[in-house]
């Protein structure tokens, strides 16, 4: 089991590697409604969505299983986790999610470092949580930066969800390069809640944002069909978002459900295989 370290108190209580983009235009056929765009850069904004996603699965998960206990009986995290979790006696506290210099979770991710939730009590149903990374990688992509979320025990569906805005910046394997993202995002647990274990968890996701990388190259994205993240998955595995970038305006296709490294960028109904 993972290890929890409580502190004293009144009360108590998300495969690494470059994303490689394939792609063909076939330049002669003719076809006028060719796009020109940075292959490079689209690939590397699709890998920042899959790894500020997984990232962000990662701390709900510990906040769940702390603070709501709905899947701590088979746990996402194993013995290299270590949990602190110090309440602040008025219904309140903090999380501390620590990896150390390496941890594999039991859904094959790969991360270092520490995620941080501070939270104040529920009022009305609902939490603020404010949740910062801390030296933390996934899958070998540094992740900075944080945001708030707005924690609903019970939506009008009856599934928990979070409303979350993000500043995160991405960094990448071999490059220089980052990617900041910032956006709004609502994420509702829509399978597995009160099973008893992470792996049956599913996540819907909608929401826009905007990534901005280091080199001048910008995407703004918006959800136009629903995302779906497995939490026994470390990609998200269907959902299409919308993007526009370098004058076009196109889409980013993630799948058809099954767990795989494979998205595809469609642009003027020509179609571009990303390999995660």
């Amino acid at each position: 089991m993972k290890t929890y370290v409580k502190k004293t108190a009144l009360i108590s209580f998300v495969a690494a590697g470059l994303l490689l983009f394939s792609c063909s235009k076939n330049d002669d056929s003719g076809d006028d409604g060719s796009v020109n765009f940075s292959a490079e850069n689209t690939a590397r904004a699709a890998q920042a969505d899959n790894v500020v996603e997984g990232s962000f699965n990662i701390m709900e998960s510990g906040y769940v299983e702390v603070e709501e206990g709905r899947s701590n009986s088979i746990s996402l995290f194993p013995n290299c986790t270590v949990i602190t979790i110090t309440p602040d006696g008025n219904g309140g506290g903090t999380i501390l999610l620590d990896f150390g210099d390496g941890c594999q979770l039991n859904n094959g991710a790969q991360v270092t470092g520490s995620i941080l939730l501070e939270y104040g009590p529920i009022d009305g149903g609902t939490r603020t949580i404010n949740y910062t990374y801390q030296s933390f990688t996934y899958n070998n992509n540094a992740v900075t930066g944080g945001g708030v979320i707005v924690r609903t025990i019970a939506n009008s569906n009856g599934n928990p969800q979070s409303t979350a805005t993000e500043n995160i910046t991405v960094s990448f394997p071999g490059t220089e390069i980052t990617a900041t993202r910032e956006g709004t995002r609502t994420i509702e647990w829509v399978e597995g809640v009160g099973s008893g274990t992470w792996a049956d968890n599913v996540f819907h996701i909608t929401g826009n944002w905007d990534t901005v990388f280091t080199n001048g190259f910008s995407r703004s994205g918006e959800v136009t069909e629903t995302l779906v993240r497995k939490l026994s998955c470390i990609y998200l595995v269907s959902g299409v978002l919308e993007i526009q970038q370098e004058g076009f305006t196109g889409a980013i296709d993630w799948g058809n459900g099954s767990c795989d490294n494979q998205a595809t960028l469609i642009i003027n109904g020509q179609e571009y295989p990303i390999l995660l």
